[in-house]
């Protein structure tokens, strides 16, 4: 093979082979025409997500501090008196603050809410020696409550046995918004009067400079928070005879007698 006839042979053997390796590749080229097109959207999705996260947390961050900014600072005696003082345990001074409002006639009557099963009445007493005569006539214990919403469902039926219109309510500052989200949902017909206790760490120390005193309060709003929620859901979806409330008989909060010990 020479000459023209043999350059020509070449080349068309060059351009069958050409052909046949284009034919190959076409399956390849239409599966993907445009690499990483597909990552685009991947990209965008992943770019929102981290958007949305952001904004939650900064919505989250927001919220929190103005829930600090909302609490109380200082402690100052009630405007206003009321039927009933409620004191919710936990939280150092509660209790002898609550005694010294029932001794100022800003109620008549006092509820020790969430009393542990534990502590005995003589305990009790014993922990507040100088208000005997006021612990024997006119201060109720509550034994079954064990947290917030238990609290304001064992507060409604002292409140109702009593026939009280009105309550000072006792807790610390921290915990005062939630229970207040709690007992108004429990009784939205009983008016009621903030009285927050400041404990001596929140006087000495801010809270952001302690750790454990920045997750308390970080917890306590995620627990205002899911409070909030989960009255909304009861509102319209009621559980129970009565606002969330299971069925029961109603109990009684015990014999008149003195503070649980902190």
């Amino acid at each position: 093979c020479t000459g023209v006839f043999c350059a020509t042979l070449g080349t068309n053997g060059f351009e069958a082979k050409a052909r046949r390796i284009a034919r190959d590749m076409e399956p390849a080229l239409d599966s993907d025409p445009l690499p990483g097109a597909d990552r685009r959207p991947r990209r965008w999705r992943l770019r929102i997500a981290v958007l949305l996260v952001a904004a939650a947390l900064v919505a989250f961050g927001a919220g929190f501090l103005r829930f600090m900014a909302d609490l109380e600072i200082n402690e100052e005696q009630p405007r206003v008196r009321a039927d009933g003082i409620v004191v919710l345990t936990g939280g150092s001074s509660r209790i002898t603050d609550a005694m010294e409002l029932l001794a100022g006639g800003y109620g008549r009557r006092l509820l020790i809410s969430g009393v542990h099963w534990a502590n005995g009445t003589t305990d009790i007493s014993r922990s507040l020696p100088d208000n005997q005569a006021l612990l024997r006539c006119c201060v109720d214990l509550d034994r079954s409550a064990v947290n917030t919403r238990s609290n304001a469902v064992e507060t409604r039926r002292w409140v109702r046995e009593q026939g009280f219109a009105s309550l000072i309510v006792v807790t610390s500052n921290y915990h005062m918004p939630r229970a207040l989200v709690e007992l108004s949902h429990a009784m939205p017909g009983v008016r009621l009067t903030p009285f927050p206790v400041i404990g001596d760490k929140w006087r000495d120390e801010p809270w952001w400079t302690s750790g454990a005193a920045a997750r308390l309060l970080i917890t306590e709003y995620v627990k205002y928070l899911a409070a909030g929620v989960r009255v909304r859901v009861d509102d319209v979806l009621p559980r129970g005879d009565e606002r969330g409330e299971p069925k029961s008989a109603p109990r009684p909060l015990g014999k008149p007698t003195a503070a649980a010990t902190q």
